[in-house]
């Protein structure tokens, strides 16, 4: 295979550039990176379904990865309950060397290629699931390891990589290449990468929730109620669900009932 996320950027001499020369060519390069999903969005919508279909049955979901792309992976799932009102659990991430590491980088963990199993194993990981591998390189060991493990075992598997003809995506039922082309510094994948699978993940996660009906018309009624600007936020929009008028009387049914969802259909 190819790694195009290793060859040369096609900009050179970048410490004689200006602030502005700077700038202005990394945003001509990232404005390519939505182009890049676009084209590989038939099969981003078959690894939704797949996802839709596990957790509709009880499933779980995993994403499973190292370095820049795991770590963005963490930063999508810790937000979901939240946002969605789902149980902690439902949507995880395996990241290499642990969560807890997640403000180091120990990138050298990616090179185990027994580890991501063994992580899956210790979750309890059965064919109810789903896991998502997470390689810009689509040759990492770590989830490479996994992935393979995944599919002897007949648990179905997708994954996110931005090298075509990559061991990941041959290992993975449901593979997602976005080919995003030479990093504008070379190499370094936590650019143009990176921001294609930050968007991916915002993509695949609020496409799930909605379908999983966590989302009624383009409004969070689940949403937890965590701080004073969300519950002002959720009180509002109960006040324009149901018609109450009356700021304090819509805040009380809200507290009482938890949600704005759990609230309106009481009223119903």
């Amino acid at each position: 295979m190819i790694k195009i996320t290793e060859q040369p950027s096609p900009h050179r001499q970048l410490e004689t550039k200006t602030i502005e020369e700077i700038t202005s060519l990394i945003n001509a390069e990232d404005a390519s990176v939505a182009a890049a999903i676009k084209k590989a969005l038939p099969e981003v919508n078959k690894l939704i379904q797949a996802i839709v279909d596990k957790l509709k049955n009880g499933g779980r979901m995993f994403y499973l990865g190292a370095g820049s792309g795991g770590r963005l992976s963490v930063l999508d799932v810790i937000e979901l309950p939240t946002t969605f009102g789902i149980e902690k659990g439902i949507v995880n991430t395996i990241l290499a060397g642990g969560i807890e590491h997640l403000a180091e980088a120990r990138e050298e963990m990616e090179d185990n290629f027994l580890e991501g199993w063994e992580r899956l194993e210790n979750e309890n990981i059965s064919s109810k699931d789903i896991v998502i591998g997470i390689s810009a390189s689509g040759t990492t060991p770590f989830v490479l390891g996994a992935l393979e493990e995944c599919r002897k075992n007949n648990i179905a598997t997708g994954c996110i990589v931005s090298n075509p003809g990559s061991p990941v995506a041959a290992s993975a039922d449901f593979p997602v290449e976005v080919i995003t082309g030479p990093e504008f510094i070379t190499g370094s994948t936590r650019m143009k990468c990176g921001t294609a699978q930050k968007m991916l993940f915002d993509m695949i996660s609020t496409t799930v929730m909605i379908q999983l009906g966590r989302v009624e018309d383009n409004q969070m009624v689940h949403v937890m109620l965590i701080n004073d600007k969300i519950t002002d936020r959720a009180v509002k929009m109960l006040m324009g669900k149901t018609g109450i008028a009356d700021y304090n009387e819509a805040k009380k049914l809200l507290l009482e009932h938890g949600s704005v969802k759990t609230a309106s259909d009481y009223l119903k």
